[in-house]
């Protein structure tokens, strides 16, 4: 069915109900028990922060639930659901409203991030729906194949796409910009799209498990008109060419409301690679819950800079930073494994 025009996506900063987020299990992306352990520890330790300012929902495989019951606590709120992977921003679907106390729930055709051939996706293809129903919302189903970490929105009509997302050929072959855009408003209730060329370098095949370019780990929405950008201070690094290109293509350029952006540039982590080569280690995969910014940290000198930058930005909230290099080996960060349903 369409979606109805009256519904929009709201800012993440606009108040949530809960939280949505997906337990690790077994996979290609766990590879071994050390790892699942490791994994799961982060995955906790994101979702004991984020409990800290407003409930919280684990979908867990079945007959997961006692063990993360020990990680989590007792205040997490667990469901089990079959599960491929654990990445709820991309398998969940984007929560949206229509200002009259309805809830409804977009769900993306999900094909794993491109249909990459170290993915699977029978069950996560269902997850949106399933949490939709959990939820109390009326269900919009899309044939665009899109994730969550493939937009971010303002709330007040405008929402950032990369072209190697929605236009990429593993995901929407033959779908034009202008089809592409017209599905989305209609959606989730914008008007302009803003598009970005790319992602960060170590998001693409070649560099382990990646998205072909989301948009969350380069460039967010901070407040209406604001938007955060990765900047990559060190010409060594490949994604010194891509914030660099990034941020020109953002600069000087208006949102839905005629606002021209202001761009405020988060310096990269220090680090630019590991054993596994370039890192996309990246403060603009964060998250915004109720009177709290959930930020990543990476052991970094950069990492209390960064954390001043969000304390600038929303003095009105708790910055908490959460070791995130687990959840980037991974191939996302601490916005890639939560997902807002917003208070009505």
């Amino acid at each position: 069915m369409t979606a109805p025009m009256t519904f929009r996506m709201p800012a993440e900063w606009e108040p949530h109900e809960r939280t949505w987020m997906a337990w690790p299990g077994p996979n290609v992306t766990f590879d071994d028990p050390g790892a699942l352990a490791e994994s799961r520890r982060a995955w906790a330790a994101v979702a004991r922060a984020v409990r800290r300012f407003e409930p919280v929902t684990v979908v867990c495989g079945p007959g997961q639930s006692a063990e993360a019951r020990e990680l989590l606590g007792p205040d997490v709120e667990l469901v089990e659901r079959e599960l491929d992977d654990a990445w709820m921003r991309d398998i969940g679907p984007t929560f949206v409203t229509d200002g009259a106390g309805r809830l409804g729930a977009v769900d993306w055709t999900f094909n794993g991030w491109g249909a990459q051939e170290w993915a699977s996706w029978e069950h996560d293809a269902k997850i949106a729906r399933h949490v939709a129903d959990l939820a109390g919302a009326q269900t919009h189903s899309s044939p665009l194949v899109n994730e969550g970490g493939g937009i971010h929105v303002d709330g007040e009509g405008t929402v950032l796409l990369t072209d190697t997302v929605q236009l990429g050929p593993e995901r929407n072959p033959g779908w034009t910009r202008a089809q592409v855009e017209a599905e989305v408003h209609a959606r989730i209730g914008t008007r302009k799209a803003l598009w970005l060329p790319r992602g960060l370098t170590a998001d693409y095949p070649g560099h382990g498990f990646g998205t072909l370019g989301h948009v969350d780990i380069v460039a967010a929405f901070a407040a209406p008109g604001v938007v955060l950008v990765h900047s990559q201070a060190d010409p060594a690094h490949p994604d010194f060419e891509v914030s660099r290109e990034v941020i020109g293509v953002l600069k000087g350029q208006t949102d839905a409301r005629g606002r021209t952006l202001e761009i405020v540039e988060v310096p990269a982590p220090t680090a630019l690679a590991d054993d596994g080569g370039w890192v996309d280690h990246s403060y603009i995969n964060h998250y915004l819950c109720n009177g709290g910014v959930v930020l990543c940290a990476f052991d970094d000198p950069h990492d209390e800079l960064a954390a001043g930058i969000f304390r600038r930005l929303f003095p009105r909230r708790t910055v908490t930073l959460v070791d995130a290099r687990t959840i980037f080996a991974g191939g996302g960060g601490i916005h890639c494994i939560t997902q807002q349903q917003p208070r009505i």
